[in-house]
């Protein structure tokens, strides 16, 4: 039964990818960057997709930037910059627009003539690290601030510069990218330009896990200190506290000038699995079942998880109250909601105050309604489409 489930769930997705993915667009690859030391973990340029705006669009620009977590010490490093995380000769020529990317008006009715551009993550520290010396043993450069600034620099020069509208946003550790480099995205851009924010997943927790250690501050005090990251990271943040607080949005956010958005899953399935419980303090595995999919977690399981449901809110809600911050927090087992046409825009697509995640963004973007909205807990949302993993998805960190 379980099998015949999965392979439905297969089959529905298939159908809705092949539909809504016509779109394939070529890579680009900054070549000049190199010179300037704007390189991938393995010294490859940087590189990213865009497709052109028309009509309307014209002068309208949304980038979203690729997320896929961090790497937080030498050998994770290594093992990364042999992949399409880390070096842009393993990506892919050809990427799928789909969801908040896509040119269809009927999928993406607010920005499918816009400029649309997918800035791939290669660095694995969120667009944040910078450090000048590379190690001739592991040829490893951490350089993701320098790749940040190159990739900006070429799209103001291919018309950027003279955008009316422009909308930062990422998914997952893109996500945490979005928010991490809103104010300067936004200095980078005229004064004339409506510039806003959209942070998809990408509110990481500061949390303990299940067995009373803050497993994830360790991990992003490593991440932190191997790629240089804290002079790249918000100083309104790091005048008060601690780099590696610093790459957590709850002590970043408040201080953010420029319009931003946050979407998130309050059981955000990543964080569920490498956050809250993470491989290091789940030995036995009693949580793997769970964390595959929510529908088999126990009742005290489910328990801790509404706990931290409630420590995630009462982060947002810490942030203050703010008329131009969006918010979608919806009580969803997911992870990254703008990527996926299921879950961005579709006929069963989940939704609060009977509004979809599209319409949601697209409103607070143009300004047509602010968007505040926070949901039930789980599982009181019928529309919600909850992850289901198989044991052979992605590990965690």
């Amino acid at each position: 039964m379980f099998k015949l489930k999965q392979w439905l769930i297969y089959l529905v997705y298939s159908l809705v990818i092949m539909n809504t993915e016509g779109l394939f667009v070529n890579i680009t690859f900054v070549r000049n960057a190199v010179a300037k030391g704007a390189v991938c973990l393995d010294g490859s340029p940087p590189a990213y997709h865009l497709d052109r705006g028309s009509g309307t669009g014209i002068n309208s620009w949304l980038i979203q930037l690729e997320g896929g977590g961090w790497c937080n010490n030498v050998t994770n490093c290594v093992s990364r910059m042999h992949t399409r995380l880390g070096s842009s000769k393993k990506m892919v020529e050809n990427l799928a627009f789909s969801a908040i990317l896509s040119n269809k008006k009927q999928y993406n009715p607010d920005f499918y003539n816009w400029n649309r551009v997918k800035v791939r993550y290669c660095d694995g520290a969120s667009f944040t690290g910078d450090v000048e010396a590379v190690n001739p043993a592991t040829n490893l450069h951490f350089r993701g601030a320098r790749v940040w600034l190159a990739v900006m620099q070429e799209l103001l020069a291919k018309g950027m510069i003279n955008a009316e509208n422009a909308v930062l946003s990422g998914c997952s550790a893109g996500g945490l990218a979005s928010l991490m480099h809103c104010d300067s995205f936004r200095a980078l851009l005229p004064m004339g330009t409506k510039v806003k924010c959209l942070s998809d997943a990408g509110f990481f927790l500061n949390t303990r896990d299940v067995s009373g250690v803050r497993y994830i501050k360790t991990y992003f005090e490593d991440v932190v200190t191997l790629h240089g990251s804290a002079k790249n990271l918000p100083r309104s943040c790091t005048s008060r506290l601690t780099p590696a607080m610093c790459f957590f949005p709850q002590y970043v956010a408040r201080q953010i000038r420029t319009p931003l958005f946050i979407l998130n899953a309050a059981y955000d399935s990543w964080q569920i699995k490498n956050i809250l419980a993470p491989r290091a303090a789940d030995p036995y595995g009693k949580w793997q079942s769970c964390q595959l999919d929510i529908k088999n977690c126990h009742p005290s399981q489910i328990k801790v998880m509404q706990d931290f449901r409630l420590e995630f809110l009462s982060a947002v809600i810490g942030l203050g109250r703010s008329s131009s911050r969006g918010m979608f927090i919806d009580s969803c087992y997911t992870h990254c909601q703008t990527e996926t046409q299921t879950s961005w825009f579709w006929q069963d697509s989940p939704i609060l105050n009977r509004t979809t995640i599209a319409k949601a963004v697209g409103d607070w973007v143009y300004d047509r309604t602010l968007f505040q909205k926070i949901d039930c807990p789980y599982p009181c949302n019928p529309t919600c489409h909850h992850r289901v993993f198989t044991p052979l998805d992605a590990p965690p960190i």
